[in-house]
């Protein structure tokens, strides 16, 4: 890292972790990536950003001067101080928010992946259950209906020799009685 600190990136930087700092959550974790990626681009890491923060906290920006112009010289100095102080402890503070952050995050994704892992196991065992559940479904079916079939089977045939005899018996040519026998 250079000893200069471009003030485009310090401005950057800033704007981030303002985003972070939002309350809302879709601007911060879209924030929280962006300074990944703008981290990981620029071969930068948590402890470069940290050693970043150290560099930049000792040279804080120079108070505005008020229009009344009531604070003597020491005061100023004392109060600098202070403020150089609480913004460190406000820097500490966010750092290790922001470390907080990325790991609560991480840990979300890898229970969402957990949680996708073990969804795709439950599909696939439905979907042998529901393949077991038809082919025994099948297999109770076919038991009554083959039963069904041989019962209509023999109905049918019972029923065709029954109309074949009521045919025959119906169309068989009458043999003629000789009467004759009973005139005399």
């Amino acid at each position: 890292m250079s000893s200069q600190i471009d003030p485009k990136e310090l401005k950057v930087l800033s704007d981030i972790l303002a985003l972070v700092l939002d309350e809302q959550e879709g601007q911060a974790a879209t924030a929280l990536q962006a300074l990944r990626h703008r981290a990981r681009r620029n071969t930068i890491t948590a402890g470069a950003l940290k050693n970043l923060f150290v560099a930049i906290a000792p040279e804080p920006p120079k108070p505005r001067a008020k229009a009344t112009g009531t604070r003597s010289g020491t005061s100023r100095q004392g109060t600098s101080s202070r403020d150089t102080v609480e913004n460190r402890q406000r820097l500490m503070a966010l750092t290790e928010d922001l470390r907080q952050m990325d790991l609560e995050l991480r840990s979300s994704r890898a229970r969402i992946e957990g949680l996708r892992a073990e969804l795709n196991q439950t599909r696939a065992s439905r979907a042998e259950v529901q393949a077991a559940l038809h082919a025994q479904q099948g297999a109770k079916a076919s038991g009554p209906r083959m039963a069904v079939i041989w019962m209509a089977c023999g109905v049918g045939i019972l029923l065709g020799v029954a109309a074949t005899q009521v045919v025959h018996s119906l169309n068989a040519p009458r043999s003629q009685i000789d009467r004759s026998l009973y005139l005399r």
